[in-house]
């Protein structure tokens, strides 16, 4: 018998391993806290064949991230706003520093 490759996808943060219940227990969360990360447009998780949530390790961080933040008294809308920013704010420094590295523009 045969067993199809599926190694790469294990090392894939963005393959939706992980289904609800197993994602809401790996970041101590309950299933309606990522319903509620999705219902806030933070993160949406592909879903199965059979139409279960699935999420990959990508989007548990990101949502390990929004519990620390309600976990200190941040509100969900707002804990989203800041992830966001802050996704944002690293994405603009990273395109500086790239531009700062390819040197002064040519005229």
């Amino acid at each position: 018998m045969t067993h199809p490759d599926t190694g790469h996808r294990f090392d894939d943060d963005d393959y939706p391993a992980y289904t609800v219940g197993a994602a809401a227990e790996m970041i101590g969360a309950t299933p309606a806290f990522l319903r509620a990360l999705g219902e806030a447009k933070l993160i949406e998780p592909l879903r199965s064949e059979g139409g279960h949530r699935r999420y990959s390790r990508y989007q548990l961080k990101i949502a390990s991230r929004a519990r620390e933040l309600v976990d200190g008294g941040t509100p969900i809308g707002s804990a989203c706003r800041i992830i966001i920013l802050e996704d944002q704010l690293e994405e603009a420094l990273r395109i500086n520093e790239e531009m700062r590295d390819s040197g002064p523009p040519r005229t």
